[in-house]
């Protein structure tokens, strides 16, 4: 149930960059231009994210993941009706809300569903929906509605066709249950040992039989003030390190990821490819993202975090220079494109699940909504200097710039402490 939301949230994000061309057509659109709907996404998208992580520890994770999914389809349908440019780019900003929230949320609520032993996959199949299947299959999508629906203002038909598994799973998330771990940290005792049984049962739509009391007898507390999630917290003493770090580190993989994405269609456009074939080309090089979240997933069940990132960021480094200043021809566009997706993926799979990880449950939240809300902005603003670079220095001078995020991607994941197999902090 969350992975399926957020397979079409990550859709939902790559819809600009399949659209853009034929938008831009049909409304007189230039550049930069296109760019302000992805800067307006994923600006929203930070933002919905640090809400989240103040709302979820306060109402829950399970009431918030549904209205989410609620502000994306209705942004969603104002896309598809948009009669300006203007208008378009508020909707784009009430698309970015909702899913900011959606992924936020989804990681918090499969990082407190799992044990330590497959908590890093069950986080790191987010990304296999999301960034693996979601990004790989946009393109797909994009070349299916181009074909079916004619005329100019046919990249209506791929906003507002998206309303309708985003509805469908809100209806069908409605069985979904509060985790036990915020219910636990609220007190609510009982209710949490409920939940735990319906999970063993299977028994998400029916009542659970012969309830099996699963934390000892514990009697249901009164919650404190502490259970309210304090700023502070994240850059004090104990946590200030992790912050920091995560944050930079996050910053730069989602300014090298957005980045490709927004403008390799343009690249490749520009080097003389129909919108079609650029499409096919851009689907080629985002199944780089599908493996890289499998490999990520699996990799969480015994590697360690910082490991991985490490290979991770040394690899993108390679495949963006690689890119840059190899690839002139198809097949090692191809290639390197499929590489520098892997890497990218790779890191953003990890940061996801190595986030949770690092802070308590009352600040768990809040600490990993401000991680990923700074990867999104960072991913929204980022492709403005990218494309600047490109204009100015050409594709060479470019995946220059993204291949020196991978550096400093690489030296930041060495701070924070090390969590693979260990259970997730609870004070």
């Amino acid at each position: 149930m969350i992975l399926f939301g957020v397979f079409f949230d990550a859709i939902e994000q790559n819809t600009v960059g399949v659209a853009g061309p034929i938008l831009a057509a049909d409304w007189g659109l230039a550049g930069a231009q296109i760019g302000l709907l992805n800067t307006a996404t994923f600006t929203a998208v930070a933002l919905g994210r640090v809400l989240a992580g103040v709302v979820m520890d306060r109402i829950g994770r399970r009431t918030l993941l549904g209205a989410n999914l609620m502000i994306f389809a209705v942004g969603s349908l104002l896309c598809a009706f948009a009669p300006s440019y203007e208008i378009l780019v508020a909707a784009r900003f009430l698309v970015g809300l909702g899913l900011g929230g959606e992924i936020a949320t989804a990681v918090i609520m499969l990082a407190e569903f799992f044990s330590a032993k497959h908590r890093g996959t069950a986080v790191g199949l987010i990304n296999v929906a999301a960034a693996g299947l979601g990004n790989m299959l946009a393109p797909l999508f994009g070349v299916i509605v181009f074909s079916v629906f004619t005329g100019d203002d046919r990249w209506r038909w791929l906003f507002g066709i998206l309303v309708i598994p985003a509805l469908a799973v809100v209806v069908y998330r409605r069985a979904l249950p509060e985790t036990p771990r915020y219910l636990a940290a609220r007190g609510r005792v009982a209710e949490a040992n409920t939940v735990i049984n319906r999970l063993a049962q299977g028994r998400l739509h029916r009542p659970v039989e012969n309830e099996v009391d699963y934390l000892g007898g514990a009697a249901d507390q009164p919650v404190t003030a502490a259970v309210t999630p304090r700023w502070t917290e994240l850059f004090g003493r104990r946590h200030r390190r992790t912050t920091i770090a995560l944050g930079i580190a996050v910053c730069m993989s989602y300014a090298a990821q957005i980045s490709m994405l927004t403008l390799i269609p343009l690249i490749l456009t520009s080097r003389g490819f129909d919108i079609t074939s650029a499409l096919w080309y851009t689907l080629v090089m985002q199944s780089g993202s599908l493996v890289g979240a499998l490999v990520a997933a699996l990799a969480a069940r015994r590697l360690p975090r910082k490991l991985t990132l490490t290979v991770a960021a040394l690899l993108g480094i390679g495949a963006g220079l690689g890119f840059g200043f190899l690839g002139t021809t198809v097949a090692l566009v191809l290639v390197f494109g499929f590489l520098f997706n892997f890497s990218v993926i790779v890191l953003n799979t990890t940061i996801w699940l190595f986030a949770p990880e690092q802070y308590p449950t009352r600040i768990r939240g809040l600490g990993t909504s401000v991680i990923l809300a700074l990867g999104s902005l960072s991913g929204g603003l980022f492709p403005l200097l990218a494309g600047a670079v490109l204009d100015a220095s050409g594709v060479g001078g470019m995946f220059a710039l993204l291949a020196g995020l991978f550096a400093i991607c690489a030296i930041a994941v060495q701070f924070p402490r090390e969590t693979v197999g260990r259970p997730m902090a609870e004070d």
